[in-house]
Protein backbone atom coordinates (compact mmCIF):
# COMPACT_ATOMS: atom_id res chain seq x y z
CA UNK A 1 0.00 0.00 0.00
CA UNK A 2 1.39 2.94 -1.03
CA UNK A 3 1.95 5.28 2.09
CA UNK A 4 0.66 8.85 1.65
CA UNK A 5 3.48 10.43 3.00
CA UNK A 6 5.94 10.29 0.49
CA UNK A 7 6.90 13.21 -2.54
CA UNK A 8 7.82 12.41 -5.94
CA UNK A 9 10.82 14.04 -5.56
CA UNK A 10 13.47 12.72 -4.49
CA UNK A 11 12.85 9.38 -4.61
CA UNK A 12 13.92 6.59 -2.25
CA UNK A 13 14.01 3.67 -4.32
CA UNK A 14 14.89 1.23 -1.36
CA UNK A 15 12.44 1.94 0.98
CA UNK A 16 10.16 1.67 -2.37
CA UNK A 17 11.61 -1.82 -3.34
CA UNK A 18 11.40 -2.80 0.63
CA UNK A 19 7.48 -2.19 -0.14
CA UNK A 20 7.43 -3.75 -3.09
CA UNK A 21 9.06 -6.80 -1.71
CA UNK A 22 6.03 -6.79 0.67
CA UNK A 23 3.36 -6.48 -1.85
CA UNK A 24 4.56 -9.42 -3.23
CA UNK A 25 4.54 -11.43 -0.46
CA UNK A 26 0.86 -10.27 0.00
CA UNK A 27 0.23 -10.86 -3.86
CA UNK A 28 1.24 -14.71 -2.91
CA UNK A 29 -0.07 -14.98 0.67
CA UNK A 30 -3.33 -13.91 -1.11
CA UNK A 31 -2.94 -16.02 -4.19
CA UNK A 32 -3.17 -18.96 -2.12
CA UNK A 33 -5.72 -17.93 0.20
CA UNK A 34 -7.82 -17.57 -2.83
CA UNK A 35 -6.52 -21.26 -4.42
CA UNK A 36 -8.03 -22.54 -0.64
CA UNK A 37 -11.36 -20.41 -1.10
CA UNK A 38 -11.58 -22.21 -4.70
CA UNK A 39 -10.90 -25.82 -2.94
CA UNK A 40 -7.52 -25.95 -5.00
CA UNK A 41 -6.10 -26.59 -1.74
CA UNK A 42 -7.33 -27.20 1.39
CA UNK A 43 -5.43 -24.72 4.25
CA UNK A 44 -6.29 -23.18 7.95
CA UNK A 45 -5.44 -19.71 7.53
CA UNK A 46 -7.33 -18.85 10.37
CA UNK A 47 -5.71 -20.92 12.55
CA UNK A 48 -1.95 -22.46 11.14
CA UNK A 49 0.53 -20.87 12.97
CA UNK A 50 2.33 -21.10 9.16
CA UNK A 51 -0.35 -18.85 7.56
CA UNK A 52 -1.15 -16.30 10.28
CA UNK A 53 2.62 -15.92 11.28
CA UNK A 54 3.10 -14.65 7.76
CA UNK A 55 0.14 -12.59 7.88
CA UNK A 56 1.73 -11.05 10.64
CA UNK A 57 5.15 -10.37 8.62
CA UNK A 58 3.16 -9.03 5.66
CA UNK A 59 1.19 -6.83 7.94
CA UNK A 60 4.17 -5.81 10.12
CA UNK A 61 5.97 -4.74 7.29
CA UNK A 62 3.71 -2.81 5.47
CA UNK A 63 3.34 -0.70 8.33
CA UNK A 64 7.36 -0.70 8.83
CA UNK A 65 7.16 1.17 5.42
CA UNK A 66 4.40 3.20 5.96
CA UNK A 67 5.90 4.53 9.28
CA UNK A 68 9.44 5.12 7.21
CA UNK A 69 7.55 6.93 4.89
CA UNK A 70 5.72 9.32 7.07
CA UNK A 71 9.18 10.21 8.80
CA UNK A 72 10.33 10.70 4.88
CA UNK A 73 7.26 13.29 4.58
CA UNK A 74 8.20 15.10 7.79
CA UNK A 75 12.01 15.28 6.66
CA UNK A 76 11.31 16.47 2.97
CA UNK A 77 8.60 19.25 3.78
CA UNK A 78 5.53 17.46 2.53
CA UNK A 79 2.78 20.28 2.91
CA UNK A 80 -0.58 18.94 4.12
CA UNK A 81 -2.44 19.28 1.22
CA UNK A 82 -0.31 16.59 -0.91
CA UNK A 83 -1.06 14.53 2.19
CA UNK A 84 -4.63 15.26 2.21
CA UNK A 85 -5.28 14.14 -1.29
CA UNK A 86 -2.79 10.44 -0.32
CA UNK A 87 -4.82 10.10 2.73
CA UNK A 88 -8.43 10.76 1.31
CA UNK A 89 -7.03 8.09 -1.47
CA UNK A 90 -6.69 5.08 1.01
CA UNK A 91 -9.36 5.92 3.13
CA UNK A 92 -11.54 5.60 0.01
CA UNK A 93 -9.83 2.56 -0.54
CA UNK A 94 -10.50 1.05 2.77
CA UNK A 95 -14.37 1.86 2.28
CA UNK A 96 -14.13 0.00 -1.17
CA UNK A 97 -12.55 -3.05 0.37
CA UNK A 98 -15.51 -3.00 2.82
CA UNK A 99 -18.09 -3.19 0.56
CA UNK A 100 -15.95 -5.85 -1.35
CA UNK A 101 -15.75 -8.14 1.12
CA UNK A 102 -19.24 -7.69 2.59
CA UNK A 103 -20.60 -8.84 -1.21
CA UNK A 104 -17.80 -11.99 -0.92
CA UNK A 105 -17.55 -12.52 2.72
CA UNK A 106 -21.22 -11.25 4.81
CA UNK A 107 -20.67 -12.76 7.98
CA UNK A 108 -16.89 -12.21 8.41
CA UNK A 109 -16.83 -8.64 5.99
CA UNK A 110 -13.75 -6.25 7.02
CA UNK A 111 -14.99 -3.55 8.68
CA UNK A 112 -11.05 -2.45 9.81
CA UNK A 113 -8.95 -4.07 7.94
CA UNK A 114 -4.88 -2.71 6.91
CA UNK A 115 -6.34 0.10 5.06
CA UNK A 116 -8.35 1.50 7.72
CA UNK A 117 -6.15 0.89 10.06
CA UNK A 118 -3.27 2.69 7.98
CA UNK A 119 -5.39 5.52 7.54
CA UNK A 120 -6.10 6.17 10.97
CA UNK A 121 -2.61 5.44 12.18
CA UNK A 122 -0.92 7.48 9.66
CA UNK A 123 -3.47 10.67 10.86
CA UNK A 124 -2.14 10.34 14.40
CA UNK A 125 1.04 10.10 13.13
CA UNK A 126 1.31 13.21 10.89
CA UNK A 127 -0.42 15.41 13.66
CA UNK A 128 1.61 13.68 16.93
CA UNK A 129 5.00 12.65 14.67
CA UNK A 130 6.45 16.13 14.60
CA UNK A 131 5.93 16.54 18.22
CA UNK A 132 7.56 13.11 19.74
CA UNK A 133 11.11 13.37 20.24
CA UNK A 134 12.78 10.27 18.59
CA UNK A 135 13.73 8.12 21.73
CA UNK A 136 10.03 8.55 22.82
CA UNK A 137 8.99 7.07 19.55
CA UNK A 138 10.57 3.54 21.12
CA UNK A 139 8.50 2.93 24.15
CA UNK A 140 5.54 4.48 23.12
CA UNK A 141 5.63 1.78 20.08
CA UNK A 142 6.09 -1.08 23.16
CA UNK A 143 3.66 0.48 24.90
CA UNK A 144 1.17 0.07 22.26
CA UNK A 145 2.19 -3.08 21.30
CA UNK A 146 1.71 -4.53 24.73
CA UNK A 147 -1.41 -2.66 25.54
CA UNK A 148 -4.06 -5.29 24.33
CA UNK A 149 -2.28 -7.80 26.60
CA UNK A 150 -2.98 -5.94 29.93
CA UNK A 151 -6.28 -3.97 28.96
CA UNK A 152 -9.22 -5.87 27.14
CA UNK A 153 -12.90 -5.10 28.13
CA UNK A 154 -16.32 -6.88 26.19
CA UNK A 155 -16.73 -2.93 25.67
CA UNK A 156 -14.36 -2.80 22.92
CA UNK A 157 -15.87 -6.23 20.89
CA UNK A 158 -18.32 -4.70 18.93
CA UNK A 159 -17.73 -3.67 15.07
CA UNK A 160 -18.11 -0.52 16.24
CA UNK A 161 -15.61 -0.24 18.59
CA UNK A 162 -13.06 -3.13 17.89
CA UNK A 163 -10.77 -0.75 15.62
CA UNK A 164 -9.15 -0.23 19.03
CA UNK A 165 -7.83 -3.35 19.33
CA UNK A 166 -8.94 -3.84 22.98
CA UNK A 167 -10.96 -6.68 22.52
CA UNK A 168 -11.49 -9.40 24.51
CA UNK A 169 -11.65 -12.03 21.46
CA UNK A 170 -10.43 -11.26 18.00
CA UNK A 171 -13.40 -10.66 15.77
CA UNK A 172 -14.72 -12.72 12.94
CA UNK A 173 -13.49 -10.95 10.01
CA UNK A 174 -11.36 -11.99 6.98
CA UNK A 175 -8.72 -8.83 7.45
CA UNK A 176 -8.65 -7.01 10.97
CA UNK A 177 -5.63 -4.29 12.11
CA UNK A 178 -6.86 -2.32 15.23
CA UNK A 179 -4.70 0.37 15.76
CA UNK A 180 -3.61 -1.28 18.75
CA UNK A 181 -1.06 -3.43 18.48
CA UNK A 182 -0.44 -2.10 15.52
CA UNK A 183 0.38 1.32 15.77
CA UNK A 184 3.19 0.54 17.71
CA UNK A 185 4.75 -1.35 14.43
CA UNK A 186 4.22 1.91 12.94
CA UNK A 187 5.71 4.23 15.39
CA UNK A 188 9.12 1.99 15.55
CA UNK A 189 8.95 2.40 11.61
CA UNK A 190 8.49 6.18 12.40
CA UNK A 191 11.36 5.69 14.55
CA UNK A 192 13.53 3.74 12.35
CA UNK A 193 13.09 5.97 9.26
CA UNK A 194 14.19 9.63 11.57
CA UNK A 195 17.05 7.68 12.93
CA UNK A 196 18.36 6.40 9.61
CA UNK A 197 17.47 9.94 7.75
CA UNK A 198 19.87 11.79 10.66
CA UNK A 199 22.40 8.69 11.24
CA UNK A 200 22.41 6.70 8.07
CA UNK A 201 21.26 8.78 5.38
CA UNK A 202 22.84 6.46 2.47
CA UNK A 203 21.22 3.52 3.71
CA UNK A 204 17.92 5.13 2.15
CA UNK A 205 19.16 6.89 -0.37
CA UNK A 206 21.74 4.76 -1.90
CA UNK A 207 20.66 2.84 -5.88
CA UNK A 208 19.60 -0.35 -6.13
CA UNK A 209 20.59 -3.01 -8.46
CA UNK A 210 19.19 -2.93 -11.69
CA UNK A 211 17.28 -6.75 -10.85
CA UNK A 212 15.62 -4.69 -8.03
CA UNK A 213 13.97 -1.78 -10.14
CA UNK A 214 11.07 -3.44 -10.74
CA UNK A 215 10.36 -3.86 -6.94
CA UNK A 216 10.53 -0.55 -6.61
CA UNK A 217 8.21 0.36 -9.18
CA UNK A 218 5.89 -1.77 -7.97
CA UNK A 219 6.01 -0.23 -4.10
CA UNK A 220 5.62 3.33 -5.92
CA UNK A 221 2.20 1.71 -7.21
CA UNK A 222 1.84 -0.23 -4.46
CA UNK A 223 -2.30 1.17 -3.74
CA UNK A 224 -2.86 0.76 -7.04
CA UNK A 225 -1.69 -3.31 -6.78
CA UNK A 226 -2.98 -3.69 -3.63
CA UNK A 227 -6.79 -2.77 -5.46
CA UNK A 228 -6.31 -4.52 -8.25
CA UNK A 229 -4.65 -8.13 -7.57
CA UNK A 230 -7.49 -9.67 -5.61
CA UNK A 231 -10.41 -8.85 -8.14
CA UNK A 232 -7.79 -10.03 -10.64
CA UNK A 233 -6.51 -13.06 -9.19
CA UNK A 234 -10.27 -13.90 -8.21
CA UNK A 235 -11.20 -13.48 -11.49
CA UNK A 236 -8.32 -15.88 -12.98
CA UNK A 237 -9.45 -18.34 -10.49
CA UNK A 238 -13.15 -18.16 -11.49
CA UNK A 239 -12.50 -19.05 -14.75
CA UNK A 240 -10.38 -22.33 -13.71
CA UNK A 241 -12.78 -23.38 -11.55
CA UNK A 242 -15.07 -23.28 -14.17
CA UNK A 243 -13.08 -24.90 -16.78
CA UNK A 244 -12.36 -27.48 -14.03
CA UNK A 245 -15.69 -28.08 -13.78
Amino acid sequence: MNSPSIDPAPRYSRLDALRGAAIVWMAGFHFAFDLNHFGWIKEDFYRDAFWTGQRTLIVSSFLLCAGMGQALALHQGQRWPRFWRRWAQVVACAFAVSIGSWLMYPRSFISFGVLHGMALMLLLLRFAGPRLPLWACWPLGLAALLAPQFWRHEFFDSRWTNWLGLVTHKPIAEDYVPVLPWLGVMLWGFALGRWLLASRPMLLRGGLPEVLAPLALLGRWSLTFYMLHQPVLIGILSVAATMRG
